[in-house]
């Protein structure tokens, strides 16, 4: 049967170790990476999509305008990723087989990708968060069920833990996949440069917007 699949693309972070950019505006051959992850959603049959802001709020929920999307603003997205997931879950409406997390700065993830990661949850053995792991490295996005969405609204589990597997054996299912897309992403201005090199895919970077401190 076909599941009821919500998602959370979080695009609150403060791009910090770019001095600022907000990394869901960086263009892609002309297309922000926010947009491309929306039309990825929509490709993959997900039914809805809650997008989280807080640096460039204005300039992030003016891109996305022209999607059909719940907007959730995290106030305190200065605080860490994790305040953000529980935002844009608990603006979800109605309840869901499947929500999954995505991060607005992996620039080569497509609906083929959250397709996969769909695929595995429906498959999995045990656990209660799909994580894709490419060559020993834990990737993003995430899907989790219902047990550790409410795990997470209690805050008593912190999906971007980077050593979540070894501390939560029996909540995560690890994908183990040779997709590289799950784990590539743009955390700083080097990663934009090698992925431009490494493609030939044009990147340009937004008008810097100011951090908070």
């Amino acid at each position: 049967p076909r599941l009821r699949i919500g998602a959370v693309l979080l695009a609150a972070g403060e791009g910090r170790r770019m001095g600022g950019v907000a990394k869901p505006l960086i263009r892609l051959q002309g297309v922000p990476l926010i947009s491309r992850l929306l039309v990825a959603l929509s490709g993959a049959g997900v039914d809805e999509v809650v997008v989280v802001t807080g640096h460039a709020r204005h300039a992030i929920e003016d891109e996305v305008r022209s999607f059909v999307v719940t907007l959730a603003h995290n106030d305190a997205h200065a605080d860490g990723q994790q305040r953000s997931v529980r935002v844009g879950l608990a603006a979800l409406g109605g309840s869901f087989d499947a929500v999954i997390i995505v991060l607005a700065d992996q620039p080569l993830i497509g609906a083929s990708d959250l397709t996969e990661l769909i695929g595995a949850f429906k498959k999995r053995p045990a656990g209660h968060v799909v994580v894709p792991v490419v060559d020993g490295r834990r990737g993003n996005p995430v899907v989790i069920d219902d047990v550790a969405l409410a795990r997470v609204l209690a805050s008593d589990a912190n999906l971007g833990c980077r050593h979540l597997i070894d501390r939560e054996p029996g909540l995560v299912y690890a994908h183990e996949t040779a997709n590289t897309r799950f784990v590539t992403d743009l955390d700083t201005l080097d990663d934009v440069r090698d992925l431009a090199l490494r493609t030939g895919w044009r990147l340009e970077l937004p008008a810097l917007e100011p951090t908070t401190s």
